[in-house]
């Protein structure tokens, strides 16, 4: 109630806080700040690179319109040549081009024309007739910089003619001039930067930060809370990455929705299978006792069926204690030993039962003798789960008036045992095969859960195994099991061999 009563506003002021503790930035302390910042950075420095030559070109024109100037006047200086100029006409001359001295230089020959207050040092020469661009620019800003109360002589051509006119003026004027035009460059770059900038910055923020900043918004919500359909983010249709990275965000939320989903039922599925597993635990335990009393009669029939049934029982309680403990732990710690194949093999198809269907042709093809290194209640669960399968599947097919065969090889290679369980049913459906080992999704068969071959990879895998699928010719179904023999101590087998012998 107390965040109903807060002021309008106030959560838009602040930032906003996921439920990990890490906060939206602000608007101009995040990304969109130093987009601004880079903007106007680079367009200011672009400001800069085309102020440089503008001064120096400002400071050359400068000049060369003193220099025409003075060479109009001088021309007309030149023209009344042998006569000399007055006191007074010099004076006037100087003052229009702005002039402390002009200088002709004309047939290899140097001629004053006009003086008045010669300084006594000239500061600064200046040939304009052979500049380079960068003598201009260190020129320029020297006088930028370090002039104002200066002379200085610039030396420039009188049109085409080879005729050379020289000045020596003060460079006052000339650094006035400079500082008005950088200034007035200077606002004008601030201006053209700042609006350029803005444009610049809306246009990106736009394009860029409100999209990702609306990605980052829903990864905080769908954090806080992923089980809401609403909470999936809802991409644009753009082409662009951010649409592309938009789009593939909603389906992992979306998968990811699926698979909490999947775990909320699995955990309330194992909560009924363990209250309904407590109770089977006491009817199992009653089962057990009234078969040892059936396993003590004198019977033929009861003495051949009850080891069955009493093997079938503890096969059951022992799969009831597991399934206690499931959830806990994973699969217990294989019990090897060492096993025949062939008898492991015939129990399972005393499990199956299918000398009551004769539709389905069972092989055994396993060598008399053949042993393998490994528990056997969890090969067992691995060869009757994959078996079990294979009969639904063949079941499946029984209408068709097809071959029906189930198949179960087996053979050692050094200290490696492979067996095979073939099938001449449909096959493996491609949705089984890209979740081959999938629990809940690698099933072949509609309504199936695909618990019995992610079982079986589980319990081959403790046995440091192999389980696959293998592609054959035919129609059919073929895995292959290979089960290596654990690694001798050469202890343990001194010790074996001192005892049988």
């Amino acid at each position: 109630m107390r965040s109903e009563n807060r002021p309008r506003g106030t959560e838009s002021a602040s930032p906003r806080v996921s439920a990990d503790g890490i906060a939206m930035p602000r608007f101009l302390s995040g990304l969109s700040g130093r987009i601004l910042m880079l903007t106007v950075a680079i367009i200011m420095f672009a400001e800069i690179v085309f102020f440089v030559p503008a001064v120096a070109t400002m400071r050359l024109r400068w000049l060369d319109d003193r220099l025409n100037t003075a060479a109009a006047a001088v021309t007309v200086i030149d023209g009344l040549q042998p006569l000399s100029l007055p006191r007074a006409l010099q004076d006037e001359t100087l003052m229009a081009t702005g002039t402390k001295a002009i200088v002709l230089r004309k047939d290899g020959m140097s001629q004053l024309l006009a003086v008045t207050d010669m300084p006594p040092e000239i500061s600064r020469s200046y040939d304009l007739t052979d500049v380079g661009p960068v003598e201009a620019v260190v020129d320029a800003f020297d006088e930028l910089l370090f002039g104002g109360d200066r002379a200085i002589r610039i030396l420039g051509n009188i049109g085409d003619s080879d005729a050379i006119i020289e000045l020596v003026i003060s460079d006052d004027e000339l650094r006035h001039a400079l500082l008005i035009y950088a200034r007035n460059i200077f606002a004008l770059s601030i201006l053209l930067s700042s609006v350029t900038a803005m444009l610049i910055f809306f246009r990106l923020n736009s394009m860029l930060v409100r999209p990702l900043r609306r990605q980052i918004a829903n990864m905080q919500a769908f954090s806080e809370h992923p089980e809401l359909p609403e909470s999936v983010f809802r991409p644009s249709a753009e082409p662009d990455e951010l649409g592309i990275a938009g789009r593939h965000l909603a389906t992992m939320q979306s998968e990811l929705q699926k698979t909490l989903r999947q775990q909320k039922r699995l955990a309330e599925l194992g909560l009924a299978v363990s209250k309904i597993n407590h109770d089977m635990r006491n009817i199992l335990s009653a089962a057990q006792l009234m078969s040892d009393r059936i396993a003590g009669i004198d019977d033929p029939v009861v003495k051949r069926v009850a080891p069955k049934l009493l093997r079938a029982i503890d096969r059951a309680a022992l799969y009831s204690r597991s399934v206690l403990s499931y959830g806990q732990v994973s699969e217990a710690e294989p019990k090897r030993r060492m096993i025949d194949v062939q008898s492991l093999v015939n129990d399972v198809h005393d499990y199956l039962e299918l000398s009551a269907d004769p539709s389905i042709e069972w092989i055994n093809r396993v060598p008399e003798g053949l042993k393998i290194d490994a528990d056997p209640e969890q090969l067992f669960r691995v060869i009757f789960n994959l078996c079990r399968n294979s009969v639904e599947a063949l079941g499946q097919q029984a209408k068709a008036e097809s071959v029906n065969c189930l198949t179960i090889s087996a053979q050692r290679h050094g200290s490696v045992v492979s067996l095979t369980i073939d099938d001449t049913g449909p096959g493996m459906p491609q949705k089984a095969r890209e979740n081959l080992f999938a629990a809940f999704r690698g099933s072949a068969r509609s309504g199936g859960t695909g618990l019995g071959l992610a079982i079986a990879r589980e319990l081959v895998l403790a046995h440091g195994g192999t389980i696959g699928l293998v592609e054959k010719a035919g129609q059919g179904t073929l895995f292959r099991i290979e089960i290596p023999d654990r690694p001798v101590m050469l202890e343990s087998w001194r010790e074996e061999n001192e005892a049988g012998s």
